[in-house]
């Protein structure tokens, strides 16, 4: 029999998932391992950590163990934010890297305190209704017994891997056959299902003050790192405030700073001073306005948006109405522009759930840099992330690389609700691509009622540096091409390129829910 090609020439259509109960994120078994939790008489925060701990088994490409985490959790009547990302090394002052033209993004200095288990442990005790150590039994089945690696996933380790190859512990990990694992080829990662095993025993201990810690601390040092057992153990989470932002009756909501998702809300601050809704989605002059509003709004979070601590600038600030007024009017309606900041007064995964009792999660987890720093820790299967590379070098910068401090970080999960019910989980991981996607998914379902799988299947745009922006093939050709007469250099990216975000989204609905996955990735929305 002749092998089998793993090529989508065609264009598909996928339908949305109605249920009462629903998990929707990037990877088929992960979304499975959620339902399985639903199933089994959890709720929806038993879901949502059943698949976020199984999508650095299945998943690797994307995230690991050693991640960073945020969430917002909609109990029935009220949403909660969770900030698990990890705080820089003690010995990491700005001397350390004096030598340095930019932060690295590889190695032990690029890893900040991993923030995502004490997130799983976190959200378990708060809100979950099932044993910790039973949310983590589809991880360790997988990792212990093998999986078969889905497409997209193959494609994407066989794409990092010859970068990463030489960095510590990676190779014995993640390329045990001296190759990335084939689309369909089974996986196994059994010191992964060892490691899953000692965190769900020990609530998460091990990772911080325990066998796990000490490992990943004695590798630290063989490799020249500055991370200590005493990092670690300092590790602290917030419950935090979500911020938000009024847009024609319905509230946008984010986690506050140190993450992206202010540019989001910014840019909806300043595309409501425009009909948007009189205006075709994919016409020239609805994506010309949307690009200018979103180089606005980063133009002041690269600018302003730090730790918490550090900023200068207060969140209401920038939020303000009268200021995103005043940003609105710098936008040119025939002209790109190449914006700085103002001054105010005063490649990740994301999952999806929902259940019957209206408890709703929008939970992401991410690695920054597809397998992050490279860095696996011999043994354990633990890849690290790459969060320092947030930081920048510049004296003075509110944003520059300290001790103990959070770096800017790209991961956002979004909600949305109107008249103080909820209305709809929502993220579209990817870097820098996440607050321009969760803009352009609010302006699909508030200016346009478009469906959930309607508004990921629509062709997207990504502003890159000046006037620079990719858009996506599927866009109308007769609008790109009044981007480039409006100055927007422009690049049509290929059917397969996924800079464009892979979106998950539940929407509350009369008697359940609307679940959507993504069609640019190996994603599954699931229910009952």
């Amino acid at each position: 029999m002749r092998m089998i090609e793993w090529q989508f020439p065609y264009t598909s259509q996928r339908m949305p998932v109605l249920a009462s109960n629903i998990v929707a994120t990037s990877q088929p078994l992960a979304a499975q391992a959620g339902l399985r939790m639903l199933l089994k008489g959890g709720n929806a925060v038993d879901a949502a950590l059943a698949a976020a701990i199984t999508l650095p088994v299945v998943e690797p490409t994307s995230n690991g163990i050693g991640s960073d985490a945020f969430a917002l959790v909609w109990d029935g009547g009220k949403l909660h934010g969770l900030n698990a990302s990890g705080r820089s090394p003690a010995a990491w002052t700005p001397e350390r890297f004096a030598a340095a033209s930019a932060m690295p993004n590889r190695g032990w200095d690029a890893i900040t305190v991993p923030g995502c288990v004490s997130a799983w442990r976190a959200l378990s005790e708060k809100f979950g209704k099932l044993p910790f150590a039973d949310l983590f039994e589809p991880a360790i089945q997988y990792a212990h017994d093998g999986f078969l690696v889905s497409p997209t996933i193959a494609r994407l380790w066989a794409r990092q891997a010859p970068e990463l190859e030489d960095q510590p512990g990676f190779r014995q990990a993640f390329l045990p056959k001296g190759r990335a694992p084939a689309a369909g080829e089974l996986f196994r990662h059994p010191e992964q299902a060892r490691t899953l095993r000692l965190i769900a025993q020990t609530c998460g201990e091990s990772f911080y003050r325990g066998e796990l810690a000490e490992r990943m601390i004695a590798h630290c040092r063989e490799h020249g790192g500055a991370m200590t057992l005493e990092d670690l153990a300092r590790h602290s989470l917030d419950w935090v405030e979500p911020i938000h932002i009024d847009y024609r009756g319905y509230r946008i909501h984010e986690i506050p700073p140190n993450g992206q998702g202010i540019a989001c809300l910014m840019a909806l601050g300043m595309l409501e001073q425009f009909d948007m809704a009189s205006l075709a989605p994919e016409s020239a002059h609805s994506l010309h306005l949307q690009i200018e509003a979103m180089k606005l709004a980063f133009a002041d979070a690269h600018e302003h948006i730090a730790d918490a601590a550090s900023m200068r600038v207060r969140t209401g600030a920038l939020l303000d109405k009268s200021y995103l007024k005043e940003r609105a009017k710098l936008i040119d309606p025939a002209k790109a522009a190449d914006p700085g900041f103002g001054t105010p007064r005063g490649g990740t995964v994301y999952l999806t759930s929902a259940d019957a009792s209206g408890m709703m999660v929008s939970y992401i987890q991410s690695n920054f840099q597809g397998f992050g720093s490279g860095v696996v820790v011999p043994g354990t299967g633990i890849s690290m992330q790459n969060r320092g590379i947030g930081f920048v070098l510049t004296p003075g910068h509110v944003n520059q690389v300290g001790p103990g401090k959070r770096p800017f970080h790209t991961i956002i999960p979004g909600f949305m609700t109107r008249a103080g019910q909820a209305v709809m989980g929502f993220g579209v991981m990817g870097g820098f691509m996440q607050a321009q996607g969760h803009t352009q998914m609010a302006l699909r379902l508030v200016d346009h009622a478009q469906n959930p799988q309607a508004m990921i299947d629509a062709p997207r745009w990504r502003v890159e540096t000046g006037p620079s922006v990719n858009i996506e093939e599927a866009m109308p050709a007769a609008s790109v091409q009044e981007l480039r007469e409006r100055g927007h250099v422009i690049t049509v990216a290929d059917r397969f390129n996924t800079d464009f975000g892979r979106a998950q989204i539940i929407l509350k609905t009369e008697g359940g829910y609307i679940g959507a996955s993504e069609w640019r990735t190996d994603g599954q929305a699931v229910g009952f």
